[in-house]
Protein backbone atom coordinates (compact mmCIF):
# COMPACT_ATOMS: atom_id res chain seq x y z
CA UNK A 1 0.00 0.00 0.00
CA UNK A 2 1.37 3.43 -0.98
CA UNK A 3 0.54 6.49 1.06
CA UNK A 4 1.46 10.10 0.47
CA UNK A 5 3.20 12.20 3.09
CA UNK A 6 4.76 15.62 3.02
CA UNK A 7 8.00 13.87 2.20
CA UNK A 8 6.60 12.14 -0.90
CA UNK A 9 5.44 8.62 -1.67
CA UNK A 10 6.47 5.83 0.70
CA UNK A 11 5.66 2.24 1.25
CA UNK A 12 3.70 1.91 4.50
CA UNK A 13 5.97 -0.84 5.76
CA UNK A 14 8.94 1.39 5.02
CA UNK A 15 7.42 4.19 7.09
CA UNK A 16 6.90 1.77 9.97
CA UNK A 17 10.58 0.91 9.74
CA UNK A 18 11.46 4.61 9.76
CA UNK A 19 9.33 5.15 12.86
CA UNK A 20 10.92 2.20 14.64
CA UNK A 21 14.39 3.34 13.65
CA UNK A 22 13.77 6.84 14.90
CA UNK A 23 12.42 5.54 18.18
CA UNK A 24 15.66 3.96 19.24
CA UNK A 25 16.32 2.65 22.73
CA UNK A 26 16.74 5.45 25.24
CA UNK A 27 17.30 3.22 28.25
CA UNK A 28 20.35 5.16 29.37
CA UNK A 29 19.91 8.50 27.61
CA UNK A 30 21.38 11.40 29.56
CA UNK A 31 20.67 15.05 28.93
CA UNK A 32 24.09 15.45 27.29
CA UNK A 33 23.14 13.01 24.53
CA UNK A 34 21.28 13.85 21.34
CA UNK A 35 17.82 12.37 21.07
CA UNK A 36 15.37 11.88 18.23
CA UNK A 37 11.70 11.22 18.94
CA UNK A 38 8.55 10.78 16.88
CA UNK A 39 5.19 12.48 17.40
CA UNK A 40 1.91 12.07 15.55
CA UNK A 41 -1.63 13.38 15.56
CA UNK A 42 -4.55 11.27 14.41
CA UNK A 43 -6.63 14.25 13.23
CA UNK A 44 -5.63 17.39 11.38
CA UNK A 45 -3.13 18.30 8.67
CA UNK A 46 -0.19 20.60 9.33
CA UNK A 47 -2.41 23.71 9.01
CA UNK A 48 -5.05 22.52 11.50
CA UNK A 49 -5.08 23.48 15.18
CA UNK A 50 -3.86 19.99 16.08
CA UNK A 51 -1.17 20.03 13.41
CA UNK A 52 0.11 23.41 14.48
CA UNK A 53 0.14 22.26 18.11
CA UNK A 54 2.44 19.28 17.57
CA UNK A 55 4.61 21.28 15.19
CA UNK A 56 5.11 23.98 17.83
CA UNK A 57 5.91 21.40 20.50
CA UNK A 58 8.62 20.05 18.23
CA UNK A 59 10.00 23.56 17.76
CA UNK A 60 9.87 24.37 21.48
CA UNK A 61 11.61 21.14 22.47
CA UNK A 62 14.36 21.70 19.93
CA UNK A 63 14.76 25.29 21.12
CA UNK A 64 14.76 24.43 24.84
CA UNK A 65 17.32 21.67 24.28
CA UNK A 66 19.55 23.82 22.03
CA UNK A 67 18.90 21.41 19.18
CA UNK A 68 19.89 18.32 21.12
CA UNK A 69 16.35 16.86 21.06
CA UNK A 70 14.50 16.70 17.75
CA UNK A 71 10.97 15.45 17.15
CA UNK A 72 9.92 14.04 13.79
CA UNK A 73 6.27 15.05 13.28
CA UNK A 74 3.59 13.12 11.36
CA UNK A 75 0.15 14.52 10.60
CA UNK A 76 -3.28 12.99 9.93
CA UNK A 77 -3.20 9.75 7.90
CA UNK A 78 0.51 10.03 7.06
CA UNK A 79 1.52 6.82 8.85
CA UNK A 80 -1.80 5.23 9.80
CA UNK A 81 -5.32 5.62 11.10
CA UNK A 82 -6.32 6.57 14.66
CA UNK A 83 -6.39 3.08 16.20
CA UNK A 84 -3.24 1.97 14.38
CA UNK A 85 -1.36 5.02 15.64
CA UNK A 86 -2.58 4.48 19.19
CA UNK A 87 -1.41 0.86 19.01
CA UNK A 88 2.02 2.02 17.85
CA UNK A 89 2.17 4.52 20.73
CA UNK A 90 1.45 1.80 23.27
CA UNK A 91 4.07 -0.45 21.68
CA UNK A 92 6.66 2.31 21.72
CA UNK A 93 7.06 2.69 17.94
CA UNK A 94 5.74 6.24 18.31
CA UNK A 95 6.97 8.28 21.27
CA UNK A 96 4.36 11.02 21.58
CA UNK A 97 0.84 11.50 20.27
CA UNK A 98 -2.00 14.01 20.30
CA UNK A 99 -5.08 11.82 20.19
CA UNK A 100 -8.63 11.24 21.27
CA UNK A 101 -8.31 8.84 24.20
CA UNK A 102 -9.04 5.39 22.79
CA UNK A 103 -10.83 2.86 24.95
CA UNK A 104 -9.57 -0.26 23.17
CA UNK A 105 -6.99 -1.01 25.90
CA UNK A 106 -9.04 0.07 28.91
CA UNK A 107 -12.72 0.93 28.74
CA UNK A 108 -12.37 3.07 31.86
CA UNK A 109 -11.04 5.81 29.58
CA UNK A 110 -14.61 6.10 28.36
CA UNK A 111 -15.09 8.42 31.33
CA UNK A 112 -13.54 11.15 29.16
CA UNK A 113 -16.36 10.77 26.65
CA UNK A 114 -19.29 10.50 29.04
CA UNK A 115 -22.23 12.52 27.72
CA UNK A 116 -23.22 15.74 29.44
CA UNK A 117 -20.39 15.45 31.93
CA UNK A 118 -19.99 19.23 31.82
CA UNK A 119 -22.76 21.64 30.90
CA UNK A 120 -20.83 24.83 30.22
CA UNK A 121 -17.40 26.13 29.27
CA UNK A 122 -16.28 27.13 32.75
CA UNK A 123 -17.23 23.75 34.18
CA UNK A 124 -15.61 21.93 31.25
CA UNK A 125 -12.28 23.70 31.57
CA UNK A 126 -12.20 23.00 35.30
CA UNK A 127 -13.17 19.36 34.75
CA UNK A 128 -10.78 18.57 31.90
CA UNK A 129 -7.93 20.81 33.03
CA UNK A 130 -4.53 19.32 33.86
CA UNK A 131 -5.32 19.70 37.57
CA UNK A 132 -9.06 18.98 37.30
CA UNK A 133 -10.79 16.18 39.16
CA UNK A 134 -10.97 14.10 35.98
CA UNK A 135 -7.19 14.04 35.65
CA UNK A 136 -6.94 12.29 39.00
CA UNK A 137 -9.02 9.47 37.53
CA UNK A 138 -7.41 9.10 34.11
CA UNK A 139 -3.72 9.49 35.04
CA UNK A 140 -3.49 6.07 36.71
CA UNK A 141 -5.55 4.48 33.91
CA UNK A 142 -3.15 5.73 31.23
CA UNK A 143 -0.28 4.49 33.38
CA UNK A 144 -1.82 1.01 33.49
CA UNK A 145 -1.77 0.99 29.67
CA UNK A 146 1.85 2.09 29.60
CA UNK A 147 1.29 5.76 28.73
CA UNK A 148 2.26 9.01 30.43
CA UNK A 149 -0.50 11.64 30.42
CA UNK A 150 1.12 15.00 29.66
CA UNK A 151 -1.92 17.21 29.35
CA UNK A 152 -5.31 17.97 27.78
CA UNK A 153 -6.14 19.69 24.50
CA UNK A 154 -9.74 20.97 24.59
CA UNK A 155 -11.74 21.87 21.47
CA UNK A 156 -15.28 22.53 22.68
CA UNK A 157 -18.72 21.00 22.83
CA UNK A 158 -19.72 18.62 20.06
CA UNK A 159 -22.89 18.47 18.03
CA UNK A 160 -24.73 16.72 15.20
CA UNK A 161 -24.07 17.79 11.59
CA UNK A 162 -26.47 16.50 8.92
CA UNK A 163 -27.82 17.08 5.43
CA UNK A 164 -31.45 17.48 4.30
CA UNK A 165 -32.84 16.97 7.81
CA UNK A 166 -31.98 17.60 11.44
CA UNK A 167 -33.29 16.86 14.92
CA UNK A 168 -33.31 18.61 18.29
CA UNK A 169 -35.15 15.91 20.23
CA UNK A 170 -35.37 12.15 20.63
CA UNK A 171 -38.46 11.59 18.47
CA UNK A 172 -37.28 13.62 15.48
CA UNK A 173 -33.84 11.98 15.62
CA UNK A 174 -35.20 8.50 15.01
CA UNK A 175 -34.31 7.29 11.53
CA UNK A 176 -31.43 9.74 11.05
CA UNK A 177 -28.14 7.85 10.60
CA UNK A 178 -25.04 9.63 11.84
CA UNK A 179 -21.42 8.63 11.95
CA UNK A 180 -19.98 8.14 15.42
CA UNK A 181 -16.39 7.72 16.50
CA UNK A 182 -15.90 4.02 17.32
CA UNK A 183 -15.02 4.92 20.92
CA UNK A 184 -17.11 3.94 23.95
CA UNK A 185 -19.53 5.47 24.90
CA UNK A 186 -20.01 7.81 21.92
CA UNK A 187 -22.10 5.43 19.78
CA UNK A 188 -24.20 4.61 22.85
CA UNK A 189 -24.69 8.33 23.48
CA UNK A 190 -25.86 9.08 19.96
CA UNK A 191 -28.29 6.16 20.11
CA UNK A 192 -29.67 7.38 23.43
CA UNK A 193 -30.34 10.73 21.75
CA UNK A 194 -32.51 8.88 19.22
CA UNK A 195 -30.17 8.72 16.22
CA UNK A 196 -28.90 5.60 14.49
CA UNK A 197 -25.19 5.48 15.30
CA UNK A 198 -22.81 4.09 12.68
CA UNK A 199 -19.23 3.77 14.01
CA UNK A 200 -16.84 4.86 11.23
CA UNK A 201 -13.18 5.91 11.25
CA UNK A 202 -12.49 9.52 10.34
CA UNK A 203 -10.82 8.74 7.00
CA UNK A 204 -14.03 7.12 5.72
CA UNK A 205 -16.54 9.77 6.80
CA UNK A 206 -16.67 11.89 3.63
CA UNK A 207 -17.37 8.92 1.36
CA UNK A 208 -19.93 7.55 3.83
CA UNK A 209 -21.88 10.81 3.77
CA UNK A 210 -21.47 11.21 0.02
CA UNK A 211 -22.83 7.73 -0.73
CA UNK A 212 -25.65 7.90 1.82
CA UNK A 213 -24.28 5.34 4.25
CA UNK A 214 -24.89 8.01 6.89
CA UNK A 215 -26.75 11.31 6.93
CA UNK A 216 -24.05 13.18 8.79
CA UNK A 217 -21.40 13.32 11.49
CA UNK A 218 -21.65 13.52 15.28
CA UNK A 219 -19.72 14.48 18.42
CA UNK A 220 -17.33 16.91 16.74
CA UNK A 221 -17.03 20.65 17.20
CA UNK A 222 -18.31 22.50 14.14
CA UNK A 223 -14.80 23.02 12.74
CA UNK A 224 -14.55 19.43 11.52
CA UNK A 225 -17.85 18.95 9.66
CA UNK A 226 -17.65 22.49 8.28
CA UNK A 227 -14.04 22.22 7.11
CA UNK A 228 -14.21 18.72 5.66
CA UNK A 229 -17.85 18.14 4.70
CA UNK A 230 -19.37 21.59 4.14
CA UNK A 231 -20.24 20.74 0.54
CA UNK A 232 -22.33 17.81 1.76
CA UNK A 233 -23.94 19.02 5.00
CA UNK A 234 -26.69 21.57 5.69
CA UNK A 235 -27.23 21.69 9.46
CA UNK A 236 -25.28 21.70 12.69
CA UNK A 237 -27.29 21.11 15.87
CA UNK A 238 -25.24 22.14 18.88
CA UNK A 239 -26.45 19.42 21.21
CA UNK A 240 -23.33 19.81 23.41
CA UNK A 241 -23.63 16.15 24.41
CA UNK A 242 -19.86 15.70 24.65
CA UNK A 243 -16.86 17.86 25.32
CA UNK A 244 -14.42 17.28 22.48
CA UNK A 245 -11.05 16.74 24.02
CA UNK A 246 -7.69 15.39 22.92
CA UNK A 247 -4.80 14.25 25.11
CA UNK A 248 -1.04 14.61 24.83
CA UNK A 249 0.41 11.19 25.62
CA UNK A 250 3.89 9.69 25.68
CA UNK A 251 4.95 6.08 25.72
CA UNK A 252 5.81 5.43 29.36
CA UNK A 253 8.97 3.42 28.71
CA UNK A 254 10.31 6.26 26.58
CA UNK A 255 9.30 8.76 29.26
CA UNK A 256 10.95 6.82 32.09
CA UNK A 257 14.14 6.42 30.07
CA UNK A 258 14.63 10.20 30.02
CA UNK A 259 16.43 12.02 32.78
CA UNK A 260 14.71 14.76 34.77
CA UNK A 261 16.06 17.55 32.59
CA UNK A 262 14.71 16.09 29.37
CA UNK A 263 11.37 15.23 30.96
CA UNK A 264 11.10 18.85 32.03
CA UNK A 265 11.88 20.09 28.53
CA UNK A 266 9.12 17.97 26.99
CA UNK A 267 6.51 18.56 29.69
CA UNK A 268 7.12 22.32 29.70
CA UNK A 269 6.74 22.49 25.91
CA UNK A 270 3.44 20.62 26.14
CA UNK A 271 2.32 22.87 28.99
CA UNK A 272 2.87 25.98 26.85
CA UNK A 273 0.59 24.59 24.13
CA UNK A 274 -2.01 23.34 26.63
CA UNK A 275 -2.21 26.75 28.30
CA UNK A 276 -2.57 28.50 24.96
CA UNK A 277 -5.31 26.11 23.90
CA UNK A 278 -7.28 26.63 27.11
CA UNK A 279 -7.09 30.37 26.51
CA UNK A 280 -8.15 30.21 22.87
CA UNK A 281 -10.43 27.16 22.54
CA UNK A 282 -13.72 28.94 23.20
CA UNK A 283 -12.95 31.85 20.88
CA UNK A 284 -11.72 29.41 18.24
CA UNK A 285 -14.97 27.44 18.41
CA UNK A 286 -17.05 30.64 18.22
CA UNK A 287 -15.04 31.71 15.18
CA UNK A 288 -15.88 28.54 13.29
CA UNK A 289 -19.54 28.70 14.32
CA UNK A 290 -19.68 32.14 12.73
CA UNK A 291 -17.69 31.09 9.67
CA UNK A 292 -19.92 28.06 9.03
CA UNK A 293 -23.05 30.21 9.16
CA UNK A 294 -21.55 32.77 6.79
CA UNK A 295 -20.93 29.96 4.30
CA UNK A 296 -24.49 28.65 4.49
CA UNK A 297 -24.49 25.98 7.18
CA UNK A 298 -27.53 26.41 9.44
CA UNK A 299 -26.51 26.52 13.09
CA UNK A 300 -29.21 25.38 15.50
CA UNK A 301 -29.27 25.44 19.30
CA UNK A 302 -31.94 23.22 20.95
CA UNK A 303 -34.38 24.96 23.26
CA UNK A 304 -33.82 24.81 27.00
CA UNK A 305 -36.54 22.17 27.31
CA UNK A 306 -35.15 20.07 24.46
CA UNK A 307 -31.70 20.22 26.01
CA UNK A 308 -33.04 19.28 29.45
CA UNK A 309 -34.90 16.31 27.96
CA UNK A 310 -31.79 15.09 26.15
CA UNK A 311 -29.62 15.50 29.27
CA UNK A 312 -32.02 13.52 31.43
CA UNK A 313 -32.59 10.74 28.90
CA UNK A 314 -28.95 10.33 27.90
CA UNK A 315 -27.50 10.52 31.40
CA UNK A 316 -30.02 8.01 32.75
CA UNK A 317 -29.33 5.52 29.98
CA UNK A 318 -25.63 5.92 29.18
CA UNK A 319 -24.31 6.58 32.69
CA UNK A 320 -26.04 3.49 33.97
CA UNK A 321 -24.66 1.42 31.09
CA UNK A 322 -21.20 2.94 31.57
CA UNK A 323 -20.93 1.74 35.15
CA UNK A 324 -20.53 -1.83 33.89
CA UNK A 325 -17.39 -0.82 31.98
CA UNK A 326 -16.02 2.03 34.05
CA UNK A 327 -16.69 0.55 37.46
CA UNK A 328 -18.55 1.86 40.48
CA UNK A 329 -15.57 3.83 41.83
CA UNK A 330 -15.20 5.86 38.64
CA UNK A 331 -18.91 6.52 38.34
CA UNK A 332 -19.17 7.48 42.02
CA UNK A 333 -16.50 10.13 41.36
CA UNK A 334 -18.38 11.29 38.27
CA UNK A 335 -21.67 11.68 40.11
CA UNK A 336 -19.95 13.52 42.94
CA UNK A 337 -18.26 16.03 40.64
CA UNK A 338 -20.29 16.35 37.43
CA UNK A 339 -22.25 19.49 36.74
CA UNK A 340 -25.88 19.56 37.80
CA UNK A 341 -28.51 20.74 35.30
CA UNK A 342 -30.02 24.10 36.20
Amino acid sequence: MKIKTTQGMFDKSAISSIVVALTFSVASVASADSLRLTMATESGDRDSTQGQAISRISELVEEKSDGRISINVFYQDEIGGPQELFDQLVRGNIDLMLTWPHTSYDERLGVLHLPYLSLGWDEALETYGRDGWLSEIIGPIFSDIGLEYLGPFPEGFGGIATRNTYATNYEDARGIRVRSQPIFPLPQTVRAMGFQAVPIDWSEVYTSIQTGVVDGDSSNVIFWPYTYFNDLLDYYVHSQHNFSFYAFLMNQDAWKALDDQDRAIISEAVEVIVNEQFESARDEDDKWIQKAQEDGMKYIVPSDQEMADWIERVRDQVWQEAEKSLGADVMDAVRANAAEPQ
